[in-house]
């Protein structure tokens, strides 16, 4: 079955919590196609004014504008949550930031004193390209749309910020997550209470000045399979790019070895090898790439492309 949602005020959150009652409940198999809002909680029509949305639990803090929960029938802690990725497509405007304020980077960059700038981009996806006009510049980029907030409700007590990404998926910011991507979601809860919002038109890796090119979608088109044979500590995903695992942490270190791990699991599965020569394997054929480094906690992805690896029997 497909199932139609709207961007409107009873439909939107800016927080996780176990305990939100769903906006939609599905079954294994069902789809979804939704819009989204732009993150400063609003839609700007090309010829009219903005238009403005509020978060129906009332959060006290900042968060991004996510759809949900939906929950899935059948879904248990332990499961995994298939979640297939058929269309994305932005609307018509988009902008990122910088400088303007006293993060991490901006301290190292020295950049916590400069004003804020702001890119605003025009948006063509018939052509997927972005253009902006800045003083006398104009630049243009490729488009590569993604969502850059996807997840399962955690199963920890209260309310959870929609800025760090987590065990269970959230504002995982990976360029890599584009049209015809799977993720695979660790489910914590009953119901799985997925969500999704924060649209990207254009991302580099790493997401250096804390946004990607901000924009609202017209189309998010998802599939839901549950999966019960497969349980997870982390997210996964099979990209156009290849597989794909995660690591999240404070420390960028420890959030490599957290992706490097699940890799390593991943082809010692994949290839009935010990750790150890999993690791060999991977230091010839394994791409480690920094998610971001903006969202409380930095992101370490690493990627096996497909038909990186040759394999022969004997």
């Amino acid at each position: 079955m497909i199932h139609k949602l709207e961007a409107k005020n009873e439909n939107l959150h800016a927080s996780f919590s176990k305990d939100y009652e769903p906006i939609l409940t599905i079954n294994s198999g069902d789809s979804i196609r939704m819009n989204s809002i732009d993150i400063g909680w609003g839609f700007t029509p090309k010829d009219g004014e903005r238009i403005r949305y509020q978060s129906r639990e009332k959060e006290k803090e900042w968060g991004h504008p996510v759809i949900g929960p939906i929950a899935i029938n059948g879904a248990k802690p332990g499961m995994t949550l298939e979640v297939k990725i058929n269309d994305i497509i932005p609307s018509w405007y988009g902008w990122n930031c910088a400088g303007g304020s006293k993060n991490w980077h901006n301290i190292a960059l020295g950049l916590s004193e400069e004003n804020e700038i702001v890119f605003d981009w025009d948006l063509d996806s018939e052509r997927a390209l972005g253009s902006c006009h800045y003083k006398n510049h104009h630049f243009t980029v490729p488009l590569k749309p993604f969502m850059g907030v996807m997840s399962t409700a955690p199963s920890e007590r209260g309310i959870h910020s929609t800025i760090p990404p987590r065990y269970c998926g959230g504002n995982i910011d990976c360029k890599e997550l584009v049209k015809g991507s799977t993720l695979f979601l660790p489910i914590a809860v009953e119901g799985g209470l997925f969500s999704v919002g924060d649209g990207h038109a254009a991302q580099g890796d790493g997401e250096v000045s804390g946004q990607a090119i901000e924009c609202p979608m017209d189309l998010v088109d998802l599939s839901f399979v549950l999966k019960e044979d497969i349980s997870l500590k982390m997210p996964m995903a099979h990209t156009p790019s290849g597989w794909i695992t995660f690591g999240f942490h404070e420390d960028l270190n420890k959030a490599t070895i957290m992706a490097l791990e699940g890799m390593l699991e991943f082809l010692q599965e994949s290839y009935t090898l010990s750790k150890v020569e999993a690791t060999a394997l991977a230091s010839v054929a394994v791409d480690l790439k920094i998610t971001q480094i903006v969202n409380r906690v930095k992101g370490v992805h690493a990627v096996l492309p497909d038909g990186a690896i040759g394999h022969f029997h004997r």
